[in-house]
């Protein structure tokens, strides 16, 4: 497991008052057809930090999934991917350990007090990586948000290694420090 999701985890009881598998528990008891409806209800209801909200309805989701299980998953099929998303999770980790990594089923989302980027295995030959960067303008290569819809502002498509160049980690970078 991440060592950062880890860490949430363990630190889950002191900062929301019940483990996750309290939390696991209560929401067994409820019914959500979308991800944010079982976020709303643990914000509204118990207090729950977003962070801490969405990190429990995800694991509670996949419950049988560990999240390498999530992201081996994912790459079923374009494993020639793999090196891509491990040396951009590689490199934004390098950016503090304020960073949660959360895979879901189909992305992983990248999140320090808000989500900032968002990397999806889209094609067998192609990872997007999505960003937020509000009031940001579009270019050749940062275009907009396309399939990710509001839960990005930009896109980045990625087909090498090669690609996570200066221009790119910058983007990356700005997007992190406009997540605190």
């Amino acid at each position: 497991m991440d060592k950062a999701l880890q860490t949430m985890i363990n630190n889950m009881p002191e900062k929301t008052g019940k483990s996750l598998d309290q939390w696991k528990t209560i929401l067994k008891t409820k019914a959500f057809a979308k991800h944010s409806e079982g976020v709303n209800f643990l914000k509204k209801e118990h207090g729950v930090t977003h962070g801490f909200a969405n990190t429990i309805v995800t694991l509670s989701k996949e419950e049988n999934n560990t999240p390498e299980d999530l992201v081996v998953s994912q790459y079923k099929g374009k494993e020639s991917l793999l090196p891509i998303y491990e040396k951009l999770l590689s490199a934004i980790k390098d950016f503090g350990s304020d960073i949660t990594i959360t895979p879901k089923k189909t992305s992983v989302s990248i999140i320090r007090k808000r989500q900032f980027v968002l990397i999806k295995p889209a094609t067998k030959t192609r990872i997007d990586l999505g960003l937020k960067l509000k009031d940001k303008p579009t270019t050749d290569r940062l275009s907009n948000s396309g399939p990710f819809g509001t839960m990005c502002t930009h896109r980045v498509q990625i087909t090498s290694e090669d690609e996570i160049d200066n221009e790119l980690m910058n983007w990356i970078q700005e997007a992190y420090s406009k997540a605190e």
